[in-house]
């Protein structure tokens, strides 16, 4: 019987805010064995990875503190310690050497200005008493270890040379660099491919398994964890409220959170007219699933295509220089949109699915003409879009509009979110006052289940979620005809991310938009679609009805697309 590596006793962390005291984890009790992989799930504020924070000593205090608990940990040798008792010196031993952690967001927790290698160097240097050379031969082993092409090559490198997947891959050896006994990861793939996604969990599985070392794996998703763990505790508002066997959980959730956590996800099998959320569950609403038959997917469609296309998108290239001569010539293109031809109808949503990189995000932002195409024809309601002057393009504009995928940086901090729906009103002469405005923004921050308190309000004052319907509210101020979704939902909880879905939806059939909706996810893209466009490396490799696509793939491409979507 193995034995227990972390036991978590009644451990309570608050927070001081402007409102009062906050309990962001609330007497959770959690044990970890070695050699188990333990996944912890719970939404955006559920408490997660504050707890990860918690067993690392990384509480910033103020404004938080750990008020009571224990956090014991099991060495080697039989003895354990209490890691809240332990000063901030001795933690800093424990630290990558006994517990490492993997972060999120690898491209923030990696030094931009430092070579990867360097990187993963220095953390060796700091726990064992090895010479420099001998430092970096291990980081190029442990850099072969993870599945990096190339390591030597990859030393050499700056985070920004290396795609998502790679950097999290850094991030990895790093935390393997020291042989730690514990390694948390905190939402590890939330940013990446589905593919890239598989294979990260699939390393981490076979790196636990040969190092006999423990992990807490932190995710919002019930899919991923019933790919990876073999315990689960699912949190809600700081509380734990269902722990025990993933597989159970996964098939057979008691709690109504979790039960919210597994509906909320895109159904493969079904298609659904409006997905559950989890207030459905917890408010019990009895929700009651309405799925869309094939007769009446068929007859819709039916009326769509009968009409002529909106947009027309013929032989379209994109390259970027990647090599100058010393004269400045381009001497070396990369294509990022290799020769892509498809017709777009008014009321339609079609899905443009891939890996990063494959070119759908250039793709869409060339229809806008904000990336220029080198070649080939955009042709909107008969007028060909690159033949515009700045001022026609401009008024076009009002008519197709984008809702980019990061709603953080989407949104200018220093205005409020009022103002921020009000300026491209008043850019395009929507309304004759800015009175008149306001109450048109009021009205529309209503429609995307928002009220009009939150007129004055900033965008750090909101949650994600927030922010993307505040995002959504911007676009359709201008009565567009087509919107193009780029990853527009991809950063959200599985929760949110059914709300947000849930009124696209609403707003196509309540406005009659037209959407290009782009992402990496093809179950999400499924759900939304009527038809559906895989792309790889710049190329169109499959295009068809979305629920065609996904019940006969015909390429190895798409197949692996749908094999790597978790809890397939």
């Amino acid at each position: 019987m193995e034995k227990e590596l972390l036991q978590i006793k009644n451990l309570t962390v608050e927070f001081k805010t402007d409102s009062g005291l906050n309990k962001a984890v609330d007497d959770i009790s959690l044990s970890l064995k070695q050699g188990e992989i333990l996944g912890i799930v719970g939404e955006s504020g559920s408490g997660k990875s504050v707890t990860s924070l918690a067993i690392m000593q990384l509480i910033s205090c103020p404004p938080g503190r750990i008020t009571k608990g224990e956090i014991i940990f099991h060495k080697k040798d039989t003895s354990q310690q209490d890691l809240l008792k332990l000063d901030e010196k001795e933690m800093r031993k424990w630290r990558g050497n006994e517990i490492a952690m993997i972060f999120q967001e690898p491209m923030t927790s990696l030094n931009p200005v430092m070579k990867c290698g360097k990187q993963v160097q220095e953390a060796i240097l700091l726990h064992q008493n090895i010479h420099k050379k001998e430092a970096k031969a291990k980081t190029i082993e442990l850099f072969a270890e993870v599945l990096l092409p190339n390591p030597a090559e990859v030393f050499n490198k700056y985070p920004h040379e290396l795609s998502g997947g790679q950097k999290q891959r850094v991030m990895i050896a790093m935390a393997l660099s020291c042989k730690p006994s514990l390694l948390i990861a905190d939402e590890p793939t939330t940013a990446l491919d589905v593919t890239v996604q598989k294979t990260i969990l699939e390393l981490l599985k076979n790196l636990q398994q040969k190092n006999g070392m423990s992990i807490v794996f932190i995710t919002h998703d019930l899919g991923v964890v019933a790919e990876i763990a073999d315990n689960v505790a699912v949190m809600f508002k700081g509380r734990i409220v269902e722990q025990g066997n993933a597989i159970t959980i996964f098939n057979h959730p008691v709690h109504p959170y979790t039960q919210g956590l597994l509906a909320c996800r895109p159904k493969l099998t079904m298609r659904l007219a409006h997905l559950p959320t989890v207030n459905d569950f917890m408010n019990e609403t009895h929700f009651k699933s309405v799925e869309i038959t094939k007769n009446e997917r068929d007859d819709n469609q039916r009326i769509i295509y009968s009409k002529p296309p909106i947009l027309q998108v013929k032989n379209i290239n994109v390259d970027f220089s990647t090599q100058k001569s010393w004269m400045g010539n381009v001497t070396a293109y990369f294509k990022a949109v290799n020769n892509v031809s498809f017709d777009v109808y008014e009321g339609e949503t079609l899905g443009l699915v891939g890996e990063s990189g494959c070119g759908k995000t250039t793709l869409g932002r060339s229809i806008l003409q904000l990336i220029k195409a080198s070649s080939g024809q955009i042709i909107y309601k008969g007028r060909e879009l690159s033949q515009l002057s700045r001022n026609e393009m401009r008024d076009c504009r009002q008519k197709l509009q984008i809702i980019f995928q990061d709603p953080y940086s989407s949104l200018n901090p220093r205005i409020s979110v009022g103002s921020a729906i009000m300026e491209p009103m008043k850019v395009h002469n929507i309304l004759a006052s800015d009175k008149a405005r306001k109450a048109r923004v009021i009205e529309l921050l209503e429609r995307v289940n928002m009220n009009e308190n939150q007129f004055h309000r900033y965008p750090h004052e909101f949650s994600g979620g927030q922010r993307q319907r505040i995002c959504i509210a911007r676009a359709i101020a201008l009565n567009p005809e087509l919107i193009i979704c780029d990853e527009s939902v991809s950063a959200l909880d599985v929760s949110v991310q059914a709300q947000v879905l849930n009124l696209l939806n609403e707003l196509k059939l309540d406005f009659n938009f037209t959407y290009i909706f782009i992402s990496h996810d093809l179950s999400v893209v499924k759900f939304m679609s009527d038809r559906m466009i895989v792309m790889k490396k710049g190329k169109i490799v499959e295009m068809g009805e979305a629920d065609d696509i996904y019940n006969h793939p015909s390429t190895d491409y798409t197949r692996n697309l749908i094999s790597s979507i978790p809890g397939v």
